[in-house]
């Protein structure tokens, strides 16, 4: 028995390993800031979000970035509190900045990518930008974007996210599940193999996005605008899809309050894994899988005698080790803080095993609704 966990474990570290390696090849991005030449339609699908909304319109404000270059559309998903009410006034208060408000359209299963699409139509000019309502940017988000543009040949980027970090467990514990999923995108795409992004902060081109006929084949999942779209435009030009690995252009959100909402929300993630397009994905997430099952079959086992310390010890180690370099080497890129690391390592396989199993048959909650 210790063998074949022993085996599992070995395509697990080599696998990561392989992550850390792709993660050395995308090269950090210092941008030249020469005079702005792309305008970018900012797009935010946003629903009860009235505490969120005025750091993430404040962002916007002190974007270092001509008013005259960007627009703003926010699309209401139906909000039952006053985030409309914000908006207006925001805008009456700055005037200056083009922003559009909208009301959001159903036509699918997939509320967030019905405000999107809805957008779509009234952009007229190239670069779309995804972002979230819990999010802020930085004060050269989009000359970040504009830089590098006009230095690569280029029609969809994906960019780094990072957590606003509170004080306690729970929230270290998601920055660090973050880290593994900013650095397994990072690691994917320097292996020439990328499968994944953040609609967070999410870059790409209207005539792209019509070329691929946007969300079709996948409006059923209620999560996906990001990674769907970013497969199906790889599938197609994977030369112009790019990763951005710029700490100018790291947006940042807020982490779950609760450990309810947290599980909710990775389930959502994790609906959507079995309608990659992306063989590699596909696999990355069964050998993730059974990498932490491992540990816990280790764990049981251990419990009941049927497996000696020192060797629950070395399977424990091995994961951890190359974990370990794989969340600091990103770490070290998003500039975050990393604690609770050996006990987040010890929770996380139940954890994760935990969301993957549900994600296949449970029902999940969220923005106040219900979705399969």
């Amino acid at each position: 028995m210790t063998i074949i966990l022993l085996l599992i474990l070995c395509v697990y570290a080599v696998t990561i390993a392989q992550l850390i390696r792709g993660f050395g090849k995308i090269n950090t991005y210092y941008p030249t800031y020469s005079k702005p030449q792309t305008f970018f339609a900012i797009v935010v699908p946003f629903r009860n979000e009235r505490d969120n909304l005025p750091a993430l319109l404040e962002s916007f404000r002190n974007l270092n970035y001509p008013e005259d270059l960007f627009e703003i559309i926010l699309i209401d998903d139906f909000s039952e509190d006053d985030s409309v009410r914000q908006i207006y006034n925001w805008r009456m208060e700055n005037g200056k900045f083009q922003t559009t408000l909208l009301e959001n359209i159903h036509l699918s299963n997939s509320p967030k990518k019905d405000a999107i699409s809805r957008a779509i139509p009234i952009i007229k000019n190239e670069w779309i930008i995804t972002t979230d309502a819990d999010c802020k940017v930085t004060q050269n988000w989009l000359h970040t974007l504009d830089s590098y543009i006009k230095n690569h040949d280029v029609s969809m980027i994906a960019g780094p996210v990072s957590y606003e970090l509170k004080g306690s467990f729970l929230h270290y514990f998601q920055q660090l599940d973050l880290l593994s999923l900013q650095g397994a995108t990072i690691g994917s795409f320097g292996m020439g193999l990328g499968f994944m992004c953040n609609g967070a902060n999410f870059a790409y081109k209207k005539s792209l996005f019509l070329e691929l006929n946007g969300f079709s084949g996948n409006q059923n999942k209620a999560s996906g605008d990001d990674v769907f779209l970013l497969q199906k435009a790889i599938n197609k030009h994977p030369k112009k899809v790019h990763y951005l690995k710029a700490e100018t252009g790291i947006v940042t959100t807020k982490s779950m309050d609760g450990w309810k909402s947290l599980f909710y929300q990775r389930v959502r993630w994790a609906s959507k894994t079995t309608s990659y397009q992306s063989i590699f994905g596909k696999d990355l997430a069964v050998i993730v899988f059974f990498g932490n099952l491992t540990i816990i079959g280790a764990a049981v086992l251990l419990a009941f005698g049927l497996l000696h310390w020192i060797n629950f010890t070395l399977l424990f180690g091995m994961k951890f080790i190359v974990d370990f370099v794989l969340l600091y080497k990103t770490n070290q890129f998003l500039k975050g803080k990393m604690r609770f690391v050996l006990l987040s390592s010890l929770v996380y396989p139940f954890f994760c095993v935990s969301v993957a199993m549900y994600s296949l048959v449970g029902n999940y909650q969220w923005k106040d609704r219900n979705f399969r």
